[in-house]
Order: structure tokens, then C-alpha cells, then sequence
């Protein structure tokens, strides 16, 4: 009889053989070895198709709905039982990103899922902008780290704790970069805390990473490894930090200080005021308190430093919508004084303005202390504000370069650039096509406060929301032209049917490249001058170098002549007797042309919302050359033939400061 053995049996027969041989005898069906990850997963890395660099949020789906998104290194890592060693079609999707159509309409790919095997999928950028990475939260090389793949973070999967974190702030202080976040959730409870986080990372030229590749972050923590309260408060409420900058403090060292809210609610504020970070402490400690009429404009959004001849201030991208309103002097007896932060207006008494019948005077936008012009209105703070709020509503917009449609910017940044020498706004799109705030725009002007007009959409993500948009000055490279910013990338405001996994309400990162001859903006040609004096025309370039007084009006837009775009043409600018002359010339590359445009005899409609033709008109008396896309009087003027085609002026005042120069980003 043969008796069957089991596997019990075959252990004792093997041992007693090994005993007697004097060696571990275990043969290797008794022992598997598990498969590596490299072995046991699927490697698919989807790749920008004109840089070849992984592109992260990529979603890949199946036909059974199974989702998967690509990590910041642009991977996945693959492994579905039952659906391995097969032929796999997955479906390719991810914000401003596009994949081919097939003959039925599906964008996707058809992949043999073999483990151990890898494939390389190819995916068209949509956006002018391109997506580089996570910052925070957990799993940002996930994927990677699952292959065993090499990734650049020194905290690739959990950096303190962080799960999620809102909109950032950053400040250069005592040589290292602060980074600020709002309300930050934890990996142990949906609720996390909700005073700042913060950390610090090291600039590339101070062996910190390639912007390109990562920021390595190190986070103020707590005893558990959590990431700590950077401003508590010992009142109920979120604390909101925004406005960083830094003076000269009472001892002569620097400070950091910030506006912050106590927050009731997302929409009211329990008090505002002012925090000065504590070097001992690392963490924000109340300086100034007040109610939530702290400053004339609540929200400071991110400054920016700026020389007005011997003084130095601090300018306040303010949001909602953006614009550059605010400034104090980069003093301590300024900075905390809500009295001496002063905003720029053109808003007169509340008796003059009755008298008018408008809220808006007379008077030319100029800077004004707080305090002063609270007094103008007789303490009235709410009817102030409110003007003040409604004024800004009136004259904040972009103009959509390609339709000629209005672009409120909710909110984002300004900065000098040196590439483009001029200064130029990042921000999203309050209440875009495919996502109410989720589209990102880039404008350019020549004053820190305008006059911002023509703008172009650099990101779009369809139904997210992607809110708060910062530019990072520090990692500017190739002398500005190429530019970092990142945004709150979150389902919240939107019509996404839900979160995305590890990438919701977490920081991505995004790098522009200003040469893209997308890029290319029209730009105020300013006019100044009389029928007596004549009239001169000027670029913003043309005027600094100058150090002229106010250009006294915007004439119309056009092209710069440091682009080179096909179809314009050179127009150059001569003095002749008591006028400029502008001529269009038919040569390409013209060196000595003053702007670019388009020709005179372009096929335009006459209700074209952007383009105009510029006729040269004669005065009659004085024989004055003026250029103008508006017909004048013709009793005064003997209108001529068109020069070229240009870009009209918007509607809304053309706001300047002509006074101040851009600082140094770490000064």
C-alpha cells in the first residue's frame, strides 16, 4: 500500500536528512521567495510627449472604473488581481493635459499588464504652464517608492504627519526661506489643526533642490511628529495668516511680522490684526489687535518690497479681486500702526462725493494714510470700506487676449520679473468656464499697480478647483524667464463629483516659461502732451529710462519690439516739428522699431472687441501729429490714413506709480 504524505510529512523527512547530512536541506517549494515590487507590479509612467518628463496627476482608469493617478514623479504602480498579464485598456485623463482619440472617440491605451514589465504612455500639454510636482501631503512619490524607484525628496510619502494643507504664504527672513500654510489635516483624525503650519527650506544656492525637482521641507512639529501651530491663540476660531514681510524691529534687528484673522466662520472674522514671529518661541505671537476693521483693505495677500527714492515700503497684492491697493513703509512704528498703511484711491470727501453724486471725486488715484482718510469720511470706516470695496469691484478686471471678454482675478500675486522688466500677476479666474475657480491667468504691466489689461490662460482644470495662486520669486531662473508658482488644488467650490486621492486640498507646483511666444501680451504706448506742446509717445521702458514725471494717459496697446511674432509689423517713431510721426514698415525685424502691430489694411470687423485701426490725425491750427483709435473732433482734427492695427485700451482707469523700483526678492 502507498500511503500519501503530506506536506507535515515531507517537513520531518527533510529535517531528519538534514540533521543527518549536517545541513538546512529545505527545498525551495517550502520556502518561496515573495517577488520584489519591480517583479510583482506593473509600471506604467505617463510622460509629457514634448519634454519626456513624467507629468503627476495623470488619472488612468479601467473599464470597470478602477482609478488610478499618477504620483509627482509621473508613475504608477500597478497590480489588480485578475487583471494582471492581460491586455488592459485604460482610459487617460488629467487637467490641461490631452490624450489621441481613437477611431471610436476613447482616449486611451491598450497595455499588456505583465508584472515586472514596464510601458510608457505619452500625454499632449494643453496648458501654457507646466505641472511639476506635489509639495505637501501624503504619497508624493508614492507609486515611485512602491518600485523602488530613486525619488528627490528627503520625505517622500509623510512629511510631518501632513495630509492636507490650504493656501501657502512664504517670506524670506534671516537667510532661509518660511513657508505658512492654512488649516492642515492629520493622518490620526479628520481634523487636524487649523493656526498655520510652517517649515523652512534651503534655496538652491544654498544646496536646496532645483525648483524643478522639489523643495525639501522642514516642518515645525509637535512632541507626536504632527505639524505644530505656528499662531495659536487662545480664543475659539481659525487663525488665517497672510501679508508676511519683514522690518527693521525696535532693536535694529529684522522681524517678521503677518495680518491675521481670527475666523468665525470661512466668510467672518472674529478680529484681525497683527503677529510678530517669536525667534525663541518659532511660532507667531499677537502684537496688534483689533476688530475686523483692522486695515481698510482686510485681506493683504502676498507683498512685495519696493525703493520709493530713499524709502522702502512694502506693496499689498490685495485680493478678491486682485489688485495692488495697499502699501506701509518698511518701518516698525509704520508696520504696526493701522493708521500709517496707506491705499491707493481716487475717492474723494463723502460731501464732495454727494455733491458729484458719485462715490469717486474729482481727483486723481493717489496714496493715502488710513488715518487720514478715515478722517476725510468722519470716521465712517463701514461706508469707507465699502466705497473703497466697490471701487476696486468697478476698475478690477483682465481682458481675455484671444476673445476680448472680461477675467476677474480672485486672487493670486504680483512680482517684478527681470526676464520681461516688468511686473507681472499670476492668479486665478473668479468664475471660469470649466471651473469657478480653477483657471489661471498671466498678465503683465508696467507699474506695480498697473495698468494691467490683456491677459492669457495658463492653466485650466476641468471642474477643480485650484485657488490661491502663488509665484515664488526665489526660484526664478534663466534671469526670470522661467517662473515657479503653486496653487490649492481642492474639490471645494467645485463641481468634481469627489476628492482626488492624496492630491486633494494639497499644494502643487507649476512652471511657466515667459519666452513662450503664447506669452506675448499687448502693452500700453502712452501718450503725452498738447495741440501747442505737440505729442510724445513712450513704452514703459522708454519712460523709466527717462525718469519722467506720470505719463498723463494710455494712447492704445501694442506689441513690444523685444518679441518677434510673424505677422506684425515694425512701427517706428520719429520727432518731426512738433509731433512724433509713427510709420509702419513692411520689413521684418526691423531693430529700430518702437512697436510691433498688426497691418493697417488687417480684416477687421468694426465691432472687433479687441482691435482697432490707428488713424494719424492733424490739428488744424497747430499742425500736431496725434495717434489715436477714437475719432476725434473734426472740426479740430483732419483725420489721415491708418498707420497699423492695434490693441484698444480698456474702459477702466489706467492706474500707475511711476514712483518706485522693484527690490531685491531676499533684500
Amino acid at each position: 500500500m502507498v500511503h500519501a504524505v503530506g506536506p507535515c510529512t515531507h517537513r520531518v523527512a527533510w529535517g531528519i536528512l538534514g540533521f543527518i547530512m549536517g545541513v538546512a536541506a529545505v527545498p525551495t517549494w517550502a520556502a518561496p521567495v515573495a517577488p520584489t515590487p519591480q517583479e510583482r507590479f506593473f509600471q506604467i509612467r505617463v510622460c509629457d510627449r514634448a519634454t519626456g518628463r513624467g507629468v503627476p496627476l495623470i488619472r488612468l482608469t479601467t473599464t470597470n472604473h478602477i482609478a488610478h493617478v499618477t504620483d509627482s514623479a509621473g508613475v504608477i504602480a500597478f497590480h489588480e488581481p485578475g487583471l494582471m498579464d492581460r491586455e488592459v485598456f485604460f482610459e487617460v485623463a488629467g487637467h490641461g493635459y490631452t490624450y489621441p482619440k481613437d477611431g471610436f472617440g476613447f482616449r486611451g491605451v491598450r497595455l499588456r499588464t505583465t508584472p515586472g514589465a514596464s510601458a510608457t504612455i505619452h500625454v499632449d500639454r494643453v496648458n501654457i504652464a507646466e505641472r511639476l510636482y506635489r509639495l505637501t501631503g501624503q504619497g508624493i512619490y508614492r507609486d515611485s517608492v512602491v518600485l523602488g524607484l530613486e525619488t528627490p525628496l528627503a520625505e517622500p510619502v509623510l512629511n510631518g504627519q501632513v495630509m492636507g494643507q490650504d493656501s501657502v504664504q512664504n517670506c524670506w527672513y534671516r537667510g532661509r526661506l518660511y513657508w505658512f500654510w492654512g488649516d492642515t489635516g492629520r493622518p490620526s483624525y479628520p481634523l487636524g489643526h487649523f493656526a498655520m503650519a510652517g517649515a523652512v527650506s534651503r534655496l538652491p544656492n544654498q544646496d536646496g533642490l532645483d525648483p524643478s525637482v522639489g523643495v525639501d521641507l522642514e516642518y515645525f512639529t509637535d512632541a507626536a511628529g504632527f505639524s505644530r501651530r505656528m499662531a495659536p491663540l487662545p480664543e475659539p476660531g481659525m487663525v488665517w495668516l497672510d501679508g508676511l514681510f519683514t522690518v527693521p524691529g525696535p532693536e535694529g534687528t529684522e522681524r517678521m511680522l503677518a495680518t491675521y484673522a481670527r475666523m468665525k466662520s470661512l466668510g467672518e472674522a472674529a478680529e484681525r490684526g497683527l503677529m510678530v514671529f517669536d525667534d525663541d518661541k518659532q511660532q507667531f505671537i499677537r502684537k496688534v489687535r483689533g476688530d475686523d476693521y483692522w486695515l481698510l483693505y482686510p485681506a493683504s495677500g502676498h507683498p512685495f518690497s519696493v525703493r520709493q527714492a530713499d524709502d522702502r515700503y512694502w506693496y499689498f497684492a490685495t485680493p478678491f479681486p486682485l489688485a495692488v491697493r495697499m502699501r506701509v513703509r518698511a518701518a516698525w512704528e509704520a508696520a504696526i500702526d493701522p493708521g500709517a498703511y496707506e491705499v491707493l484711491t481716487a475717492l474723494s470727501d463723502p460731501d464732495t462725493a454727494q455733491a458729484q453724486g458719485t462715490a469717486a471725486g474729482d481727483v486723481r488715484p493717489r496714496w493715502v494714510a488710513s488715518r487720514d482718510l478715515i478722517k476725510q469720511w468722519n470716521g465712517d470706516r463701514d461706508g469707507l470700506m465699502k466705497a473703497l470695496k466697490d471701487e476696486k469691484d468697478r476698475e478690477t478686471h483682465l481682458i481675455d487676449v484671444e476673445s476680448g471678454s472680461a477675467v476677474v482675478p480672485h486672487n493670486g500675486s504680483v512680482f517684478w520679473n527681470a526676464y520681461r522688466r516688468r511686473w507681472i500677476m499670476i492668479a486665478v479666474q473668479q468664475g471660469g468656464d470649466t471651473s469657478f475657480l480653477g483657471e489661471v491667468w498671466y498678465a503683465e504691466t508696467d507699474t506695480p499697480v498697473g495698468p494691467w489689461a490683456y491677459g492669457r490662460k495658463i492653466v485650466t482644470h476641468d471642474h477643480y478647483t485650484f485657488y490661491n495662486p502663488k509665484h515664488h520669486p526665489y526660484f526664478d531662473q534663466q534671469d526670470g524667464r522661467i517662473v515657479y508658482f503653486e496653487g490649492t488644488y481642492s474639490h471645494t467650490f467645485s463641481e468634481a463629483k469627489g476628492p482626488t486621492p492624496r492630491y486633494d486640498y494639497n499644494q502643487i507646483m507649476y512652471r511657466l516659461d515667459l519666452g513662450d511666444e503664447r506669452l506675448t501680451l499687448p502693452s500700453p504706448v502712452y501718450e503725452s502732451g498738447s495741440p501747442d506742446q505737440g505729442f510724445h509717445y513712450f513704452t514703459g521702458a522708454q519712460w523709466r529710462n527717462q525718469g519722467e514725471a506720470t505719463p498723463i494717459r494710455v494712447a492704445f496697446y501694442a506689441v513690444g519690439p523685444e518679441r518677434d511674432v510673424e505677422g506684425l509689423v515694425p512701427v517706428c517713431a520719429k520727432w518731426e516739428g512738433v509731433s512724433t510721426t509713427l510709420t509702419a514698415r513692411k520689413e521684418a525685424n526691423a531693430t529700430d522699431a518702437f512697436f510691433l502691430a498688426q497691418p493697417a489694411d488687417e480684416d477687421i470687423q468694426d465691432d472687433d472687441p479687441l482691435r482697432a485701426r490707428l488713424f494719424e490725425y492733424i490739428h488744424k491750427d497747430t499742425g500736431a501729429r496725434r495717434y489715436a483709435v477714437d475719432s476725434l473732433d473734426p472740426k479740430v482734427w483732419n483725420r489721415k490714413a491708418p498707420v497699423c492695427t492695434v490693441w484698444k485700451k480698456p474702459s477702466t482707469p489706467a492706474l500707475m506709480d511711476w514712483t518706485v523700483r522693484p527690490c531685491n526678492t531676499t533684500d
